[in-house]
């Protein structure tokens, strides 16, 4: 077991340094592999991580977790949505990026304990935010 096997993962992100491109995990499954001769690849979402490539030095591993500072926990951690009307093609939203009715509206209809747990903060920080400026 490694020391980060037990905390959430947030962010699962590999950037291939063959191509330049970075490739982003964000559900369990969701295996993206590059177009290059290295074949990077990263899956797992913010279940697992697991990367390949034909050689690993090639590759920069980022991983975001829920314990790291908010500041950029903020800006990695997602919520895929569909759109008001649901019928819009899946987009992936920072939550510092979602306004906060959104937020709310998520907070109201559930989903992980972890994610739920992101986007009280997220309002928090807005709140302490605001009171400063």
């Amino acid at each position: 077991m490694t020391e980060n096997e037990d905390k959430q993962i947030v962010y699962n992100s590999i950037k291939c340094l063959e191509c330049n491109e970075t490739l982003v995990s964000y559900h369990v499954h969701d295996y993206k592999v590059c177009g290059c001769d290295n074949h990077s690849s990263v899956d797992g979402g913010t279940y697992y991580i697991r990367i390949g490539a034909k050689d690993l030095e090639k590759v920069d591993v980022i991983t975001i977790y829920a314990d790291d500072p908010f500041e950029i926990v903020r800006t990695h951690a997602t919520r895929g949505g569909r759109g008001k009307s649901g019928k819009e093609p899946l987009k992936w939203i920072p939550i510092a990026e979602m306004d906060t009715d959104h937020i709310e509206a998520v907070l109201e209809y559930g989903g992980p304990d972890w994610h739920l747990e992101l986007l009280e903060k997220e309002l928090k920080f807005r709140n302490k935010t605001e009171v400063k400026n």
